[in-house]
């Protein structure tokens, strides 16, 4: 919430609670097809059977309507029928996703980004022979369904990601379908999965599939950015093998154009022993963009490549460290007017919905482990899961704080927000913390103890690997 005088206003929550016309349906819809996904297309088993009915009568009056109808029928009969089936899924998740966004960008009043058309993209031969056996592969996993995979099933995909993985152009699919049958592999035999993780495999098995259709894997258009990068906050991601840190901040074009929300990630890969803060050691030399947010500084852009959905494609070359810049002064004056960034066509799902917000002047409630932000008397639940470990910020500062900066999210059914900074009150002093506030390095006892422990493991794993490469 800002003040109005400063071009704000207050949150909206209670429209953050209010009921979706259509939502439950379209979702429902969705997860009947998931489960019919679980047992395979090609042995419905009773009460799953009405999945891909249920697909095709949530879009009966869409352009996808006669294809997808077809489709529910002869479903196993050939892949052009599973690659309708998985776009009338994304469409309809797509349809979640705008509905969601467009209550969220009500509830806070701030414009959204003209809708984006895909690029189209060259596809030579050998490509298209390579997206038809990804399509095959992927269209036997929807026949024999997640309980009846195994390890002969799921291996059918390494020599398509091995032939894949050269070119370029086909790298974004050969990553994805790489990750899966990996998830998969893990997950033999399928008979005997007590749990199956239906939402996710399905999303991953509709998106590979989409992206086997000859362009639809293609660059995003890029143009490129000159003005003033004001940083909001990190998303730190962790993985066992990966770590990704997604910076957030606003844009302030040279020309004196209207201000927009844009993006910057980089990613690296790490070892299972690399956690907390000692990500920052394999992040922080790929992007100095961190070290400005870790100081609290501007950085100046010149000609910065950046895509139509907001995301910088950092280059060094193109970006030198600006004016000191506090990320509340930017919460509070610059972030009510940026405009929103579009969304890509294949990019629209709800779990991609990350909306920079600004909080104050709200109640915190606390019960057990479940903490909520009441805004004009109606909660707003925050999401401390995702408070990394990498950084001062701490769910219980989340809890005593009386400003916040986050990421408005839909989890689970609810809008939820995602702390990545907060302002509390010490010793009659306003402090700021920070998810990234490590990100540069720090001073701090317990940043700096960390720090050294994982420079320490850092430098034994590179050591061991070099003893390695020489022998």
């Amino acid at each position: 919430m800002v003040s109005v005088d400063q071009g704000g206003g207050v949150m909206r929550a209670d429209l953050l609670a209010e009921p979706i016309a259509g939502l439950d349906e379209a979702l429902a819809a969705v997860d009947a097809f998931d489960q019919a996904l679980v047992t395979g297309l090609l042995r419905p088993q009773p009460g799953r059977a009405t999945g891909t009915a249920d697909l095709a009568q949530a879009v009966a009056g869409t352009p996808l309507a006669a294809r997808v109808a077809e489709a529910a029928e002869k479903a196993v009969a050939g892949e052009d029928h599973f690659v309708a089936l998985a776009a009338a899924r994304t469409a309809l998740l797509g349809s979640v996703h705008d509905a969601l966004l467009a209550r969220a960008r009500e509830a806070i009043a701030r414009p959204g980004g003209e809708e984006i058309a895909p690029a189209p993209g060259p596809g030579g031969q050998e490509a298209v022979n390579l997206l038809v056996a990804a399509r095959s592969w992927l269209s036997d996993l929807a026949r024999s369904g997640w309980q009846g995979i195994d390890h002969d099933v799921v291996s059918g995909s390494a020599r398509i990601v091995s032939e894949m993985l050269p070119d370029p152009a086909l790298r974004r699919l050969a990553t994805l379908l790489d990750g899966f049958a990996a998830e998969l592999a893990a997950s033999c035999p399928g008979a005997a999965l007590d749990r199956v993780p239906a939402r996710r495999w399905a999303d991953l098995w509709a998106r590979a599939l989409l992206l086997t259709l000859p362009g639809a894997a293609a660059a995003p258009a890029t143009g490129t950015a000159t003005g003033r990068l004001l940083p909001l906050g990190v998303d730190v991601r962790e993985h066992a093998t990966a770590a990704q840190a997604q910076v957030h901040a606003v844009f302030e074009p040279a020309d004196g154009g209207t201000p927009r929300l844009v993006r910057a990630s980089v990613s690296a890969p790490k070892p299972d022993t690399v956690v907390g803060v000692g990500i920052w050691q394999l992040l922080r030399p790929a992007m100095s963009l961190l070290a400005a947010v870790g100081e609290g500084r501007a950085m100046d852009l010149t000609d910065m490549p950046v895509t139509a959905e907001g995301d910088l494609l950092w280059s060094e070359e193109h970006a030198r460290q600006g004016e000191p810049a506090d990320p509340f002064a930017t919460a509070r004056v610059a972030l009510p007017t940026a405009t929103d960034a579009p969304t890509a066509p294949l990019d629209r799902h709800p779990a991609r919905i990350a909306v920079p917000v600004f909080l104050e002047g709200y109640d915190c409630q606390k019960d057990d482990d479940a903490l909520a932000f009441t805004i004009a008397g109606h909660p707003l639940a925050v999401d401390t899961d995702r408070v990394p470990a990498a950084g001062p910020l701490t769910p219980e500062a989340v809890a005593g704080a009386s400003a916040c900066v986050g990421l408005l999210r839909w989890d689970a059914g609810a809008y939820r927000v995602q702390p990545l900074a907060v302002e509390k009150t010490v010793r009659k002093k306003t402090v700021a913390l920070h998810a990234g506030g490590w990100a540069g390095g720090t001073t701090d006892k317990a940043g700096v103890k960390a720090e050294k422990a994982a420079t320490d493991a850092v430098a034994a794993l590179r050591e061991r690997a070099g003893r390695l490469l020489r022998t």
